[in-house]
């Protein structure tokens, strides 16, 4: 299979256009039609279906779309393996982050990558947990930085930091009550309306199993996918958040929250490094692992993660 072609094949199908793709690849669109019918031809699939408003996958093309990340990854991988020397780290890395970790570690980290590895690039990419850990599996991103992947074989997981979660609420519901009480019991937790993310989330699923273990269940008010959001909830009345004390860091109204952290047991989610066990991690990717370490070290020092 052309490598090239599958590259074409990713472009469009990605951007739905084979006049988008063309433009991004630089190249005419008639050439770009051409390799993507030989492709077609080639596997004897039709991977697109097209229509006056572009084009879309049909379900071989999803499946070879899928595939082709991975292959493509490796690609990369293994030339810029080839290109990298012992005095010059060449190539490309793409770190994935969580939202809320992504606030406080991407500015630090891509600082400190081109101060380390001025020949090489990195890319981070901004996702839910799960969908991080997807990634890697799949090829599309080398190094994840996630809260508390289930383990399975094709993921290598490495102990980075825990965060203690605690029950974000406004100061202007109940004064006395957040006075006189400065945590709050794990037992307890279900005694409030909670603002949680989807079941797709880590921190969801790590407070459901935490309840769980002790026959109980979160009183879930408003399901909401993003930290901001669910803040500005709180803010306003709608219920309380469970958290870490960093998701508050930058938001408008962080001193309108008190946050109690849940004890008895105390609630702690694990943020760790996550690579491919199916791959082998290239050189620079490696050193990337100890510099993202060093990096959360650093951030831990200033008390931001």
């Amino acid at each position: 299979m052309d490598i090239k072609k599958l590259d074409y094949f990713v472009h469009v199908a990605e951007l739905g256009s084979f006049t988008k793709a063309a433009a991004q690849l630089s190249i005419a669109q008639s050439a770009l039609s051409h390799s993507v019918h030989h492709l077609e031809l080639e596997l004897k699939r039709t991977l697109l279906h097209r229509n006056g408003r572009g084009v879309t996958p049909t379900d071989a093309g999803r499946r070879l779309l899928a595939h082709a990340h991975g292959i493509l990854t490796q690609v990369r991988r293994a030339r810029d393996e080839l290109a990298e020397t012992s005095d010059a780290m060449m190539g490309n890395v793409i770190v994935g982050l969580p939202p809320t970790v992504a606030r406080h570690l991407t500015v630090p980290l891509v600082k400190s990558f081109r101060s380390s590895f001025p020949k090489g690039s990195v890319a981070v990419v901004e996702a839910l947990s799960a969908s991080v850990t997807e990634r890697i599996v799949d090829g599309r991103i080398d190094i994840g930085v996630v809260y508390n992947p289930p383990p399975q074989p094709s993921i290598e997981i490495r102990p980075l930091h825990e965060q203690q979660l605690n029950l974000i609420s406004c100061k202007a519901a109940g004064r006395q009550h957040h006075r006189s009480n400065k945590s709050v019991q794990l037992r307890d937790l279900p005694n409030y309306p909670l603002i949680l993310t989807s079941r797709m989330n880590a921190n969801r699923m790590f407070v459901e199993a935490q309840l769980a273990q002790i026959g109980l269940k979160p009183q879930v008010e408003f399901e909401i996918d993003g930290a901001a959001s669910v803040l500005d909830l709180v803010h306003e009345g709608y219920g309380h958040a469970v958290l870490p004390l960093s998701s508050l860091s930058g938001h408008a109204f962080v001193r309108s929250f008190i946050a109690r952290p849940i004890v008895r047991p105390k609630l702690r989610i694990p943020l760790t490094l996550v690579t491919s066990a199916q791959r082998p991690i290239t050189p620079l990717a490696r050193e990337t692992l100890a510099l993202i370490q060093k990096t959360v070290s650093r951030v831990l020092s200033l008390g931001k993660l």
